[in-house]
């Protein structure tokens, strides 16, 4: 069976500043999951990855407002939480899916922890804000007391910044594949991973970063030797020029083209679409076939080559 790894982000099963509560979340994941199931029964072997960056904001907060009383959550246990609550959404309403359709499948999400060099140079430099604003008085006591590196956010007020290293390692990988391989569709890498490193003694141990999603994601396809690596986002298709009076919805790229917009820059976003395409250069100077953009409701069109942008080598 053809074999795809689906990345979903974690801002789509947020459809908008309304509908954030978890049922809100949980209806969003079971229409994306609809669609998942099409995949399933085209015959389709599949694993799914997700983000979980508002998620993880929502642990954050409830932890900073509870910290009166109870003890605050570390970044990587938040990232632990979610891919449990996420992986339960979407395994639910697969299972769901899969009854009402008659598919013969099972579900499984793996906590999976990815490995990061202790020495990447992001951690010199950490860039990812997480958790809340803060006043300046208060940003300066976190840093003092806890270590915390803060940062000024363009005005509206400090934030904690952490590092987002590059994806080294799935620690979890022969499960994954063992599950994949016995048919079960498979969730995993959740958030990027639980970011860990090896200490001194070559033991794991959590720390405090995050994960590019998509990065991992791509990772994770090579490693699985997944034939597509199908990244779903919040557009139909990639457009050149995106925002500006010049955009140009492209339906398909080769590696080489995307390589020279990504250096010549002001194309893709970058904090949307140009990670994507780094995860997609990834995936396929490591020998993946092609990769597929889509947003959730047209993952079948785009399969059938009707709309998404495609990559290929």
């Amino acid at each position: 069976m053809p074999r795809v790894v689906i990345a979903i982000g974690g801002n789509s099963l947020i459809p908008d500043a309304d509908h954030k509560t978890v049922q809100d979340q949980y209806l969003a994941a079971a229409e994306t999951d609809d669609h998942i199931a099409s995949l399933v029964e085209g015959g389709w072997d599949v694993a799914i990855s997700h983000g979980n960056g508002p998620q993880v904001g929502f642990i954050l907060r409830r932890s900073e407002l509870a910290s009166s009383e109870l003890h605050e959550v570390p970044l990587d246990y938040c990232g632990a939480d979610t891919q449990g609550a996420i992986g339960y959404m979407l395994q639910q309403n697969l299972v769901n899916d899969f009854r009402q359709r008659g598919i013969t499948k099972s579900v499984a999400t793996v906590v999976t922890q990815v490995e990061v060099d202790r020495d990447d140079p992001a951690f010199a430099n950490p860039s990812k804000p997480i958790g809340s604003f803060m006043g300046e008085d208060e940003a300066k006591r976190r840093a003092q007391e806890d270590g915390w590196d803060i940062r000024e956010d363009a005005g509206r007020g400090w934030r904690r910044v952490v590092a987002s290293p590059k994806p080294m390692r799935i620690v979890e990988l022969d499960v994954i594949k063992s599950l994949l391989d016995a048919g079960f569709v498979t969730i995993a890498v959740g958030g990027g991973g639980i970011p860990v490193v090896a200490n001194e003694a070559g033991d794991l141990e959590g720390i405090a970063a995050v994960i590019d999603k998509d990065l991992a994601s791509a990772l994770l396809a090579s490693q699985v030797d997944a034939d597509l690596l199908l990244i779903s986002t919040a557009v139909e298709q990639v457009a050149l020029n995106y925002g500006t009076p010049d955009q140009r919805w492209v339906g398909q790229f080769s590696l080489d083209e995307v390589k020279h917009y990504l250096a010549e820059g002001g194309h893709f976003a970058e904090g949307s679409m140009a990670p994507k395409m780094r995860a997609v250069v990834q995936f396929l100077e490591a020998g993946g076939r092609e990769a597929l953009i889509t947003n959730p409701e047209n993952l079948e069109r785009a399969m059938a080559g009707e709309t998404g942008t495609r990559i290929v080598r």
